[in-house]
């Protein structure tokens, strides 16, 4: 171990969860979960309530659409999550993989396993 935290194959990972990086391969419509940490969080006047979370993990970004339904049921997690685990189903439109959450969770306490070293990590 070095001072830097664990070694990278024992990082703490959310159970079955594509990486960002590999969005491209399951077909539009697929429901898939990804996890990363939140970079922006958009909620444009014009957009008639809709969030859109651009997640990042250690191989890209995911988009990440929250419609207002699914921004009321998860409203704590999408709002002050710094990590988060997002499932939904792939859409795809004009070349842009968009995922479409379904269901959000905060899964922040895995940055503080991180920074602790901790290797087991929580479950999710």
């Amino acid at each position: 171990m070095s001072d830097f935290g664990p070694p990278r194959n024992t990082w703490p990972r959310p159970p079955a969860c594509l990486r960002c990086g590999d969005l491209d391969r399951p077909p539009a419509g697929a429901r898939v979960a990804v996890a990363g940490l939140v970079l922006v969080r958009q909620r444009p006047g014009t957009a008639k309530g809709v969030i859109f979370v651009t997640l990042e993990d250690e191989t890209g970004i995911c988009n990440v659409v929250v419609w207002r339904k699914m921004y009321e049921k998860f409203r704590r997690a999408v709002i002050s999550g710094r990590c988060l685990k997002i499932t939904g189903r792939i859409q795809r439109e004009a070349g842009v993989t968009h995922l479409i959450a379904e269901h959000v969770d905060d899964i922040s306490h895995m940055l503080d396993d991180l920074l602790r070293g901790d290797p087991a990590g929580a479950p999710v």
